[in-house]
């Protein structure tokens, strides 16, 4: 609108069509401020449709559609412009969908980066969508694809099932073998509380399981650590008292436990900066501890 509105004003002033590279104005021939005003107004209005040029970036999306299976996975290249859209990919994937596409699919509920709907990976790295800013540099595509080695059920959505019934077999709930001593609640102290901190604001977006190899090599035995992380919270709540059962529990088959090789993939793609692999050498280390400490007293 505002390039034709500007286009009918130099039609009107110069008589000439607008875009041309001329500074000669015939009709304001001794009007020297006119001229110079025209010559500006078509420098700005080159400069704005240049600027607007530059802030279409391209997103290359992933897709794949389970109603055409004879297909292949393909990427998809979008164009967002950037002025109008938010700050996060999060927005460009909202826009794109409004705007361009309702058939992409993909996962979003808080876009605060609480629930870890959004999960997926972005330019490399597993991310959630919500907490991931755009990168402003126009001159190269934002490429979105699924997390890595999991099965798709379509676009950007993956199946977690395996993922959060291996989150329900570490049993994340308050476990005691007595009520309070008030019979009203379990009380710890603000130490014993901060022992949590780097444990609980777990989400389970699984960035860092899907950033795992030895959760890639081995999903079924492994519990990966997004799952091993939360069992380390509850094994160091003060308030639990079924601390040696789950320890238990997770060594019967080392495989759940000890696939862990600390590569530590797993801190680098949490979007929440917590440290997974920290929190399963601890556990092995009380499971060592544990296991030393019988054996002595058999001696």
């Amino acid at each position: 609108m505002a390039k034709r509105w500007i286009g009918e004003g130099y039609k009107r002033t110069v008589g000439r069509v607008f875009g041309t590279s001329s500074k000669d104005f015939p009709t304001l021939e001794g009007h020297p401020a006119a001229q110079i005003n025209a010559e500006e107004a078509m420098e700005s209005q080159t400069t704005v449709q240049r600027t607007v040029r530059s802030l279409k970036k391209e997103f290359q999306v992933y897709r794949w559609n389970p109603n055409n299976p004879s297909q292949k996975p393909f990427f998809q290249s979008y164009f967002v412009d950037l002025s109008t859209c938010g700050p996060m990919v999060l927005d460009a994937l909202q826009t794109i969908k409004a705007e361009d596409d309702s058939s992409l699919s993909y996962r979003r509920s808080c876009r605060e980066g609480i629930c870890g709907s959004c999960s997926m990976n972005i330019d490399g790295l597993n991310t959630v969508a919500c907490l991931k800013p755009i990168d402003a540099d126009t001159s190269k595509p934002t490429t979105i694809t699924p997390l890595p080695h999991m099965f798709v059920i379509k676009d950007l959505v993956v199946d977690l099932t395996n993922f959060y019934q291996q989150y329900k077999s570490i049993e994340p709930w308050l476990k005691t073998k007595k009520a309070p001593k008030d019979g009203r609640e379990y009380r710890q102290s603000p130490r014993e509380r901060k022992k949590l901190d780097g444990l609980y604001e777990c989400i389970l977006c699984a960035c860092c399981s899907t950033s795992c190899p030895s959760y890639w090599w081995n999903p079924e035995e492994f519990l990966g650590p997004a799952a091993l992380l939360n069992a380390y919270r509850w094994v160091s709540d003060s308030r639990d008292e079924y601390t040696d059962e789950r320890i238990q529990a997770l060594t019967d088959d080392h495989k759940r436990l000890y696939r862990c090789k600390s590569i530590k993939n797993c801190a680098a793609a949490c979007p929440k900066s917590l440290d997974p692999a920290a929190a399963i050498n601890k556990m092995k280390t009380r499971h060592l501890i544990s296991v030393r400490t019988e054996m002595y007293e058999d001696i």
